[in-house]
């Protein structure tokens, strides 16, 4: 495995089972026992009806890009050779929205409503990032 040159997320009490099921390839929410509504980020209670029970679920991974942005720019030396990259905000067919790159796709060929799934980049041994690429494209 090539130097990691990016930053590493650091997870929270709250995150750290998002991050533990991203290693195992599962792209898994918070989902209340109560409404039975999915959330993300991750927090101590379900921000639609305040519950404090949930469980954490796999999701389908499956989505569609609710908005974008196309950095031209370099702002961190990680991303020197990925410039133009996209940064899209990914509506979940569960409900919740997460911000993540999405690869695998010509930055001007992005639309808003287009439908991805998640891809899984281990990106170190401890650990992985969930990034989008279009539901199209071919698996690894």
């Amino acid at each position: 495995m090539t130097e990691y040159l990016k930053p590493i997320p650091i997870p929270s009490p709250d995150s750290l089972p998002f991050w533990e099921a991203a290693r195992e390839h599962n792209l898994c929410m918070q989902k209340c026992r109560k409404c039975h509504k999915y959330w993300f980020p991750p927090s101590t209670l379900c921000p639609q009806c305040g519950n404090k029970v949930y469980d954490w679920v796999n999701t389908s991974g499956i989505g569609s890009v609710h908005s974008f942005v196309i950095y031209h720019r370099l702002y961190h030396k990680g991303w020197t050779a990925e410039v133009p990259y996209v940064v899209a905000l990914i509506e979940l067919d569960e409900g919740p929205r997460l911000y993540a790159n999405l690869v695998d796709i010509e930055p001007d060929e992005v639309r808003c409503d287009q439908k991805v799934k998640v891809y899984f980049d281990d990106v170190t041994e401890k650990c992985t990032i969930p990034k989008f690429r279009p539901l199209n494209a071919s698996p690894d």
